[in-house]
């Protein structure tokens, strides 16, 4: 990167797990499971500049308070990547925080899995690095927003297979501004050994395939999360209660919920309603392209 390039960017966008299944609990205390994720056209926003060393700020409506140290997943990941490289590349790295925190939908492992593909196209050598055991390294939502590609995803997190053809459609994110911290969600588990739940097909045909597929799996997380943050509850009545929401779910370990809708008008009506009824709700209408695996 030379000293007049412009600045770089990777969007960092939301995970949303249609399904979740925890399967059962590893020795070593990490959880097998098995999703199916895409990613909204909405998300975080990673910048490089050109710098001596490397450092990192932060700011957007989620970024008050946000650390800028290598405790910010943003920041390891460049770190990690820098160290496989054998040297000492700089960049002057900024996080857009569009994403609220502790919600769900892939937060600090996005931004991670952003930085690390914004890098490897400007620190030389990145190509002989494998980014996905470095993604792996910072956490288990890591490499699937690595790839953050539409993706069936297994083990502990580490084992990706592209999801399903499926049709593109709109989804309505609403979190009731509550965190929720995923190792809490994981204590509160009642049970931490479930069924694993039908293959997917092929490819799912129209989204009423995909929405009546959807309805014969689970989100294993979502009771325990439910009873420590009713909110959760309350904002998914608030997405099954328009009629034109085809489908909805709690993400990943919450507190987010999301609704599928065919169109985007039907997404932003949904959403202005909502937020109508709860200001102080953060509610995201975000396009989800159609999907074909190559």
């Amino acid at each position: 990167m030379t000293a007049d390039a412009p600045a770089l960017a990777e969007v960092a966008r939301a995970k949303v797990n249609l399904f979740l299944h925890v399967l059962g609990r590893q020795p070593e205390g990490f959880h097998t499971l098995r999703m199916m994720v895409v990613f909204p056209k909405i998300g975080d926003l990673i910048t490089a500049e050109p710098a001596s060393g490397l450092g990192l700020s932060v700011d957007g409506p989620f970024g008050d308070g946000l650390s800028t140290g290598e405790d910010n997943l943003t920041l390891a990941a460049a770190a990690a990547l820098a160290v496989k490289l054998g040297a000492a590349p700089g960049a002057a790295l900024h996080l857009q925080k569009n994403l609220p925190i502790a919600a769900g939908i892939g937060g600090g492992s996005a931004d991670a899995g952003a930085a690390l593909r914004l890098l490897s196209r400007i620190w030389p050598g990145s190509d002989r690095v494998d980014l996905h055991n470095i993604a792996f390294a910072l956490g288990a939502d890591a490499p699937m927003c690595l790839a953050q590609t539409p993706a069936i995803v297994g083990g502990i997190g580490e084992r990706l297979s592209p999801a399903p053809a499926f049709p593109g459609f709109w989804v309505v994110l609403v979190n009731p501004m509550t965190p929720l911290s995923t190792a809490e969600v994981f204590a509160g588990l009642e049970r931490r050994e479930n069924p694993a739940g039908a293959q997917p097909p092929a490819q799912f045909s129209d989204l009423a395939h995909l929405t009546s597929w959807l309805t014969t799996q689970r989100n294993d997380m979502e009771s325990a999360a439910r009873k420590l943050r009713p909110e959760i509850g309350k904002a998914l009545s608030a997405l099954a209660w328009d009629r034109t929401c085809l489908f909805h779910r709690m993400s990943g370990s919450g507190a987010t919920c999301f609704g599928i809708f065919a169109t985007e008008a039907e997404a932003l009506n949904a959403s202005a309603q909502i937020r109508q009824a709860e200001p102080g709700w953060w509610v995201a209408p975000a396009e989800v392209e159609e999907w074909t695996p190559t």
